[in-house]
Parts: structure tokens; C-alpha cells; sequence
């Protein structure tokens, strides 16, 4: 595989910081880390990431000041908000200043992966897209594109909701692998459904009406453990 992408993942909670990074280095990426904006400024004069995850909400000045200075120093590095202010004016100003998408927390592990993939293939320059990754996942007769969220099972359409769609795709990437209710939760709702593995159980449900009409079934249930996609 070709060198793995680098995200700086900038925010204040160690946390949420330690989650992203974890996750992102699951997803193949290489990271770094920063607390804070001067960190963050440093971080990226030093290591050159190919984008950045920044919080704007930061100890010592916003994230949306780490941009608007990075922009006025000719750096173009991709930027990506997380923030738990989502009103329209804030949306406005973040992507004024020069960001490339906005995320508000809470999110979803796989949704933010998928955000970071979409700004990466969207920023590289022409002719190029991020090593390793067409964006289409493949498993048996099932096909997930990425960029367009789109999904098909043995050439047919399936039309799935948002939650739907990112359960799928994190099933798809561990494919053959048994993953726990809990390791579905947290990579793919977030923190703020720990504990409620019911709403697992319903989402996988929900996914089986949809493909196994179109194919042998492909989500098999360990019993007392969680699920496994596999063809």
C-alpha cells in the first residue's frame, strides 16, 4: 500500500482527541496530535499533515483563528471543523475563513472517516487521488461507494438512510471479522449512544430486509458477541 495519509486531529479533550486518532490510525491513516492553536500551528510548520481535524473551540485562541492564520501564511492544508456550535453563522464563517467542511459533534467515528476521505479526494491536486482508497468497498456481490453514497448488491440499487449507510460501510471494512455491539456503537453513533446496544440490534435488522432479498444473507449474528458481514 502507498504511504498512508497524515491528519493533525487539534482539540482540547483528550478524550475525543485519543477516539479520533485511534480510529483514524484503525482507518490506515498516520496522525499527530495538538491541544491547542499555537500547538497546532507548530505542528503543522513541522510535519506538513495532508489535512487537519481542528475543534474550534481551543484553551488559548478558536480554531477558527488557527485557519484564518494558516491561510494568511499561504498554507492551504485542508481543514476540517469539529465543533459543537452548529448554527448557520458559524457554518458561514468557518468555511469563509478558508475550511474545507464542518462537522458537529456529536459524530459518528465512521461519518468523520468518510468526511476526511470526501475533503482529501476533493483537495488532491489534479490527476491524484489519496493512495490506497477508490473509495468503493467490495464484499461478495456488494459494492459501497463512498464518494457518492451509493449502494448496489449484485448490480441493484439499495437505498439506505445515513445511519444505515455508515453501519454498513464499518461492517464492510471488517468484513469476516466478528465486531461487538459495543465496537458498533462507538465507531459508528458515537459516545453519546454508549450502553444502548438495542439501537444495534435494530440498525442491523433494518439492513437485512434491505440486502437479503437480493442474495444469500451476508450479516450473521455471534451469538452473545455481536455481528459479522461476510459473503
Amino acid at each position: 500500500m502507498s504511504e498512508s495519509r497524515r491528519v493533525l486531529v487539534v482539540d482540547d479533550e483528550a478524550n475525543i482527541r485519543d477516539l479520533i486518532e485511534v480510529a483514524l490510525r484503525f482507518h490506515g491513516f498516520t496522525t499527530a496530535t495538538a491541544a491547542t492553536g499555537g500547538d497546532a500551528l507548530r505542528e503543522v510548520a513541522e510535519s506538513r499533515p495532508d489535512l487537519v481535524l481542528l475543534d474550534v473551540m481551543l484553551p488559548d485562541f478558536d480554531g477558527f483563528e488557527v485557519c484564518r492564520r494558516l491561510r494568511a501564511d499561504g498554507d492551504q492544508v485542508p481543514v476540517v471543523f469539529l465543533t459543537a456550535r452548529d448554527t448557520p453563522s458559524d457554518t458561514v464563517r468557518g468555511l469563509t475563513l478558508g475550511g474545507d467542511d464542518y462537522v458537529t459533534k456529536p459524530f459518528s467515528i465512521e461519518a468523520l472517516v468518510a468526511r476526511v476521505r470526501a475533503v482529501l479526494r476533493r483537495t488532491a491536486p489534479a490527476g491524484t487521488s489519496p493512495p490506497g482508497d477508490d473509495g468503493v468497498l467490495r464484499v461478495g456481490d456488494l459494492e459501497l461507494d463512498e464518494a457518492h453514497w451509493t449502494v448496489r448488491r449484485g448490480g441493484a440499487r439499495v437505498d439506505l438512510s445515513p445511519t444505515e449507510f455508515r453501519l454498513l460501510a464499518h461492517l464492510m471494512r471488517n468484513a469476516g471479522k466478528v465486531l461487538s455491539r459495543t465496537q458498533l456503537l462507538e465507531s459508528v453513533w458515537g459516545w453519546e449512544h454508549h450502553g444502548n446496544a438495542q439501537v444495534v440490534e435494530t440498525y442491523v435488522s433494518y439492513l437485512r430486509r434491505k440486502l437479503d432479498p437480493l442474495g444469500t444473507p451476508i450479516i450473521h449474528t455471534q451469538r452473545g458477541v455481536g455481528y459479522a458481514l461476510r459473503p
